[in-house]
């Protein structure tokens, strides 16, 4: 470890237990975390570490993955697993390398695109499965980076990222139609490759969260750090 240098984990989950409700809305306040993923890098991109681990007490349950984003994606883990580029843990087992990862590199901060769904899964998956005893993921020493609100601030200020949004339809249903900010449609600009589809699992979208980070430091290196509130 270089003492030098500002260590940061980026961080993705899937989740299952989406509750639809009578509008046909997704409630995903209850989601639980089956696919974490995670990567200790610098703010240049460089990964020193990389994490993939599949929720045991999720994963193996039939009845919640059928509740599951993407659970068509199911084989494909198995697949991974049976490769040895994932792993099945349990919970409690995940949480404590994620603590040993985040002292051996002095970690400041984790990052995450949308970063409350990921710490409302996470907290709502340790309770479940403690039964309350432990309510928070996350050591309480690390700050926590949202690059969605980060992005807002940076690509937001830029034209040619408007006129990409308005040129390939990401725009939203608002009256006016506004940019989009999701990590798929972010990586698109930044690759110029419109095309580009996000894997949907956790450590590969780590990867391109990183990336994202990476150009909103680089955009503006003076840049406050924006927090989750």
């Amino acid at each position: 470890m270089d003492r030098r240098k500002t260590y940061l984990i980026g961080l993705d989950t899937e989740t299952a237990n989406g509750i639809v409700e009578e509008n046909n809305k997704l409630d995903l306040s209850q989601s639980l975390v089956y696919d974490i993923g995670w990567q200790v890098t610098d703010k240049k991109g460089n990964v020193f570490v990389k994490r993939s681990y599949l929720v045991a007490e999720i994963f193996l349950d039939k009845s919640l993955m059928d509740s599951a984003y993407y659970a068509e994606k199911v084989p494909r883990y198995w697949e991974d697993v049976k490769k040895g580029t994932r792993e099945i843990k349990r919970f409690l087992n995940i949480q404590k390398q994620f603590f040993i990862d985040s002292r051996e590199y002095n970690v400041k901060a984790v990052f995450a695109h949308n970063a409350a769904f990921d710490l409302r899964a996470l907290n709502n998956t340790i309770r479940l499965l403690t039964g309350s005893n432990k309510r928070y993921f996350f050591p309480k020493n690390l700050e926590i980076w949202d690059t969605l609100k980060m992005s807002r601030d940076i690509f937001g200020q830029k034209k040619s990222y408007s006129k990409f949004c308005i040129e390939n339809g990401f725009m939203t249903k608002h009256r006016p139609p506004q940019n989009r900010y999701t990590a798929e449609i972010l990586y698109r600009f930044i690759t110029k490759d419109p095309l580009f589809e996000e894997s949907h699992t956790g450590l590969e979208d780590v990867e391109i969260e990183t990336i994202i980070l990476v150009e909103c430091f680089k955009a503006h290196k003076k840049m406050r750090k924006l927090l989750f509130e």
